[in-house]
Formats: structure tokens, C-alpha cells, sequence
């Protein structure tokens, strides 16, 4: 599972990045990053990060979807932010159905490292 947690880090910090390019959406359409729309942003961008910090905790996913509802909810604010998080939901959705199959596939012994490990048989040494 430590490939999946770099990929959630690597999807949160695509996401930093997209918001960021928001911002000069921000400063034209609603009187600069200044404004409570860009706090929001930089706030948004903030929290990502730090959730790179904390993907493997138990409550990281919970706190990601959370986070994406709120996203979504900017749509009010910003129309463009509520598409990245209607965007960016998607891509999790699509994140955490490919690790169900792999928990599902770990589970009953089907991925190919360990049916490798199954026709290898115990190791033993020769001498």
C-alpha cells in the first residue's frame, strides 16, 4: 500500500498545482487574491499540502472526500474552483475504487507477486 499512498500525495499536489493556476482567474474575476475567494484558495492549497504529510493515517481518505465536498461547495464563490473539485472527485472516486480492487486482490492471493511467490515455493539454499 506505500505505492497508493504516493500516489495520493502525488494526486493531492496535482491538485495544488490546479488551484494555484486558479488564482489568476481569482485576481481578474473577483478583485484579487486578496479578496475571501483567494483566502479560500490559498487556504485549499494550504491544507492539500499538508495532507501529503498524513496519507497514510486511517482518516486521510475521510479527510480528502471531505475536503472535495468543500471544493465542490466553492462553486458558489468560484465556478472554476467548484470544477476542479468536481474534476478532482472523479479522479479519487477512480483512486479508491482501484484500491478496493487491490485490497479485494491482495485478499484472495491473485496479485502477481504472489502467485510468483506461490510457484517459487519456500526458498531454500544450496550449498
Amino acid at each position: 500500500m506505500k505505492a497508493f499512498r504516493g500516489i495520493m500525495a502525488g494526486t493531492l499536489i496535482l491538485e495544488v498545482i490546479v488551484v494555484a493556476l486558479a488564482l489568476p482567474v481569482i485576481a481578474k474575476l473577483h478583485g484579487g487574491v486578496t479578496s475571501a475567494v483567494g483566502w479560500v484558495a490559498f487556504g485549499f492549497i494550504a491544507v492539500f499540502i499538508a495532507m501529503c504529510a498524513f496519507v497514510r493515517r486511517p482518516w486521510a481518505i475521510a479527510a480528502v472526500v471531505g475536503l472535495h465536498v468543500l471544493l465542490i461547495a466553492t462553486w458558489l464563490l468560484l465556478p472554476a474552483m467548484g470544477v476542479i473539485g468536481v474534476i478532482f472527485g472523479l479522479v479519487w472516486a477512480y483512486l479508491l475504487w482501484l484500491r478496493r480492487d487491490l485490497l479485494k486482490r491482495m485478499a484472495e492471493g491473485r496479485l502477481p507477486a504472489q502467485q510468483q511467490q506461490q510457484n517459487d515455493g519456500p526458498a531454500t539454499s544450496s550449498r
